[in-house]
């Protein structure tokens, strides 16, 4: 087998999905896990061609949607030496990145890029609006103490019930699954399909985990997209190290949230950007309104 190795060179590629391109030479042999990275790679920069041939604008999923996400921008704002490894620990939100849940997080996007025909994304929606209707039933009905008998009562959750309790509230509980709850008698009727109560169980289990991660995104989407412009002038930012103004002419970030993740850059020089990016765009204001 030839040997290969992936490298991005992020100071002179276009910094877009289409950069991210691995390309041949000799080297020392990849991994299996390194086919998979350039094998990603390799769909995305196909996607982007397909998009660029028909004038369309590059996308690629964000550090929050997909692996896919955190490895092209690792690749962006980091850049790498040798062949490039996707190790979950690279990803911020891996709660949110689950494997349970990649139809969820990808399969609109797919769809609205023309990656996934009618058949999926109608199997795709039959199985979202059931997972949202089970979590609901789950929300709305009620179990009262002596429901239950109290045999069932006792194997379900190890003892009485104690005052009337959603039973999204009881599958909360460490000791409770979905099965358990329908071999007690509170499953839907008719019963959902297996895929569907994982994926209920998972979201009502995690609620909370997954509520502050999901805030964490939020609060990091503020910054995320805030465009940095194509002549902003880095070296201009006054109260930067000479060290961090280097990295940044050399990442040449297009946002605040990628400046803010290339290594060695502090949120205090992060600041500072956006401090010098208010005046800049108000200078650029002033300027367009006295032309005009």
């Amino acid at each position: 087998a030839k040997n290969i190795n992936a490298r991005l060179d992020t100071k002179s590629a276009v910094h877009d999905a289409q950069s991210a391109i691995p390309s041949a030479r000799p080297a020392s042999p990849f991994s299996a896990s390194g086919y998979e990275e350039a094998g990603a790679q390799g769909l995305l920069a196909g996607l982007n061609a397909a998009r660029a041939a028909r004038d369309l604008e590059p996308w690629w999923p964000r550090r929050d949607q997909a692996y896919l996400g955190v490895m092209v921008d690792d690749l962006i704002t980091q850049g790498t030496h040798d062949p490039y490894r996707m190790f979950t620990s690279r990803a911020e939100h891996r709660l949110i990145l689950r494997e349970d849940n990649a139809d969820l997080r990808l399969t609109e996007a797919g769809h609205a890029l023309g990656l996934v025909d009618e058949v999926r994304w109608r199997r795709f929606n039959e199985k979202r609006d059931a997972v949202e209707r089970e979590r609901q039933r789950l929300q709305d009905v009620w179990v009262r103490p002596g429901q239950l008998a109290a045999d069932t009562e006792t194997a379900l959750l190890g003892e009485s019930l104690g005052k009337e309790q959603r039973l999204a509230d009881l599958l909360r509980r460490p000791a409770v699954d979905y099965p358990a709850l329908a071999a007690a008698g509170l499953g839907a009727e008719p019963p959902v399909d297996p895929v569907v109560s994982g994926q209920v169980e998972v979201q009502i289990k995690y609620q909370g985990y997954i509520e502050r991660a999901q805030l964490e995104i939020d609060k990091a989407a503020r910054h995320e997209s805030t465009v940095l412009p194509a002549d902003f002038d880095f070296s201009a930012v006054h109260g930067l190290s000479a060290e961090v103004q280097q990295k940044f002419v050399d990442a040449r970030p297009q946002t605040v949230g990628q400046a803010a993740r290339i290594a060695g850059v502090t949120p205090a020089a992060i600041s500072l950007l956006l401090v010098h990016l208010k005046k800049h765009r108000s200078a650029r204001s002033a300027a367009v309104r006295e032309a005009g």
